[in-house]
This record gives structure tokens, sequence and C-alpha cells, in this order.
């Protein structure tokens, strides 16, 4: 049985691999009286990916018509179950279902989530970017002159900033980028995430947006720029070069060895970076479950 009897159910559905899905998302799918969903084709093949039938109603509900469905949904929430579903991944993220979420909670209609995949949070994880702090900026604005403004308001964010890109404007994007924000700052791009042809692509803006320019991009793409701040960046690198370091000796490189290796490639302090290294190592050896 579904864990609750009425109100509006947020469930995550997978961002490719059918094999994402929860549980309890294929419980709400099996059961759910109503499913209301962003796209009923995409829904159908997920739903038939999964091997379930849908015992419910499936209605369409997408931006152009989210508004007037409002009403339908509420009288069915109130008396049983409404699932709503995105495309991939949580609904609202960059999808519909705001409106009728704050519909929901003003006459008092429990909103609740069947929690699960994220581009966001699947594209941080995997960047190798600083993930401690960070922004969702919704899509990358699409006509230059408001595209300028965002890039310049990144400038000195200290956070690392996140977007969605459509695939046909990704290579202008990074070129405004790498002229706005400089060809050195941290950056990722994550392609079809999941999906069997997922890629996701790590370096600074300027390489990126050179290789952007020698192909062509299709798929779901985000859009992950490192921060901006000096000290944050700093922090960043020497992290990275520490991890370097650690794999190196993993593989049997001495440890002055690795460090010369290392802080030469990426213009560091010897010095520095062995020290830091010997800190990394006391603090993993002192750590929580240390003998």
């Amino acid at each position: 049985m579904v864990l609750v009897r009425s109100g509006v159910v947020l469930a995550a559905t997978p961002l490719g691999d059918p094999d994402d899905a929860s549980f309890h998302l294929r419980q709400l799918l099996a059961e759910a009286p109503v499913i209301a969903a962003e796209d009923t084709r995409r829904l159908r093949d997920l739903v038939r990916r999964l091997g379930i039938k849908p015992t419910g109603r499936v209605v369409s509900f997408y931006d152009a018509n989210e508004v007037g469905s409002i009403p339908d949904l509420l009288r069915a929430a109130g008396d049983g179950v409404v699932v709503v579903v995105s495309d991939a991944g949580t609904p609202l993220i960059s999808d519909p279902g705001f409106p009728l979420v704050r519909a929901a909670i003003e006459v008092g209609i429990r909103v609740t989530c069947a929690p699960g995949p994220s581009a966001v949070i699947a594209a941080l994880a995997v960047s190798g970017l600083p993930v401690q702090r960070f922004a969702f900026d919704g899509f990358v604005p699409r006509t230059a002159g408001p595209r300028g403004a965002w890039l310049e308001s990144l400038r000195d964010d200290r956070r690392t900033v996140v977007a969605f890109d459509s695939p046909r404007r990704l290579a202008t994007t990074l070129d405004d980028a790498a002229a706005r924000l400089g060809p050195d700052r941290p950056a990722c791009v994550a392609r079809e995430l999941t999906k069997p042809h997922e890629e996701i692509l790590r370096g600074d803006l300027g390489w990126l947006a050179s290789l952007a320019g020698e192909r062509d991009w299709l798929g779901e793409v985000v859009l992950l720029i490192g921060p901006g701040s000096p000290t944050e960046v700093k922090t960043s690198a020497e992290a990275d070069a520490v991890t370097r370091v650690l794999v190196l000796t993993l593989n049997g490189e001495r440890l002055r060895e690795a460090v010369d290796l290392v802080a030469g490639a990426n213009g560091l302090s010897r010095r520095a970076l062995y020290q830091a290294v010997l800190d990394a190592k006391s603090s993993a050896q002192s750590g929580p479950g240390a003998a």
C-alpha cells in the first residue's frame, strides 16, 4: 500500500537508469488514484520498463496547463493520493508543480515527497568541484544580454553554481563564461547522467569552451562553474593536490617524489604541499574510528 492516504506526493523519477527507481516510487505509480505527469508518454514508457501497471488515472500536467489543472487535482488530493512526476528527477526543480504545491498548502492539503534522483545533486557529486556550498540557478539565460549579466554575477561567487543548459547553446555559453570569468575558472559539464551515453567533462572554462566548439552536443546538460573567490579556489586546488599525492603514494611512489611531481605540475610550494599531506594523514589517523 502507498504510505499516505491523501494529499500531494512529489515523486522523483530516474534520470535515465530505471533501476534507480525507489520501491516507494514503484508503489505510488502502481497504486495512486491519480498520477499527474509532465509528459504522459514518458511516464508510460517508465512504467513499462519498471513492469508496473498503474491502476489510477494518469493526467497531463505541464507548464501550459498546470494552473488550470489545480482545482481538479486539489479535489482529488483531498480524497486520495495525487502523485506528481516530472520527465526525470525531482519535481519542481525547473519543472512544473510549484503552483499546485502552494495551492495545496493554502487549503491545508498535505504535501509530501518520495525522494530520489536529482540531476543537480548527481552532477555536484561527480563534478570534482567544491560542494560544501553551492547554488542552483535554474536554466542558463537564452539570450546574450541576460546570459552575460548572469555570468557577471558569478564573478566573485564563493559557491559552486549549477545550471541546466541547452546542448544547442552550450558552446556559446562556455565561450561567454571563459571570456567573462577567465579561462582558468574550474568547471564541469555533465551530460546524459545515468544514461548509456553519460559523459562527465572536468576542466577549466577555457578547455571546455575549446572542446565545445569542436563537437555537436546532444542530450540533457548540466553546467557547473566552480567558486570565483581566490581563497576558495586556492583551497580547492590544494585539496586536489593533496589527493593526487596520496593516490601516487598508494600506487608505490615515495612521498617526497610524489610531492615534487604534483607541486611542480601545479605551481605549488613543495614545502607547503608536503606539510598539507602530513596534516591530512595525521587527521585521518586521529579521526573517528581510529585505533
